[in-house]
């Protein structure tokens, strides 16, 4: 018998004055049996973080071929793959052949290391950014997240500032590289 994923249901009062973006979310977050609650709550920061209409959740972690969440304009044209995790080169790929935009969220205490042994491949890629979240800063947001919950999310200058009522944290993730635009 296979077993179930984990839901989770989050309010959150998003307010990011990077991109002048306020909007009230409720979201449902599907916890795959094999995913940490670390991974989860990366998909829930990038999603946030992304925020724009049509922005989706995927099937995740039991379909090879789809990202984490991703965007397709009202044509059906894929716009946006966004990856949590540390992705393999190829998929890397392939997603920059399918999507105008391809983003990576690494986190994990192994992510330095992953981005120093994959960077020279990753970095011939077009269309890529890629940035990494501290892990000290994501456990803190893990022990605020519970089954239901609701959050203010703040950005601004870069920084994610996380409340829950009892609760509050920031992180600011890294970019470690973003693809340069050309004329």
């Amino acid at each position: 018998m296979a077993l179930k994923p984990t839901i989770y249901k989050a309010q959150v009062e998003l307010a990011d004055s990077d991109r002048n973006c306020f909007e009230s979310l409720s979201l449902t977050l599907a916890k795959h049996p094999s995913e940490t609650l670390e991974r989860m709550a990366v998909r829930l920061l990038a999603y946030c973080l992304n925020y724009e209409r049509g922005l989706e959740f995927t099937r995740g972690l039991s379909t090879a071929d789809e990202p984490d969440l991703w965007v397709h304009s009202d044509g059906g044209e894929l716009q946006s793959w966004i990856d949590v995790g540390q992705p393999e080169e190829p998929r890397l790929r392939k997603a920059c052949g399918k999507a105008r935009q391809v983003i990576v969220y690494a986190f994990a205490k192994s992510a330095s290391t992953w981005w120093r042994l994959n960077s020279d491949a990753i970095s011939a890629l077009p269309r890529l950014q890629v940035w990494q979240l501290d892990w000290e800063e994501l456990a803190a947001i893990t022990d605020m997240l519970e089954r239901k919950v609701q959050l203010n999310i703040s950005i601004v200058g870069g920084v994610m500032y996380l409340d829950n009522g009892s609760a509050s944290v920031s992180a600011e993730p890294t970019l470690l590289f973003r693809t340069q635009a050309r004329d």
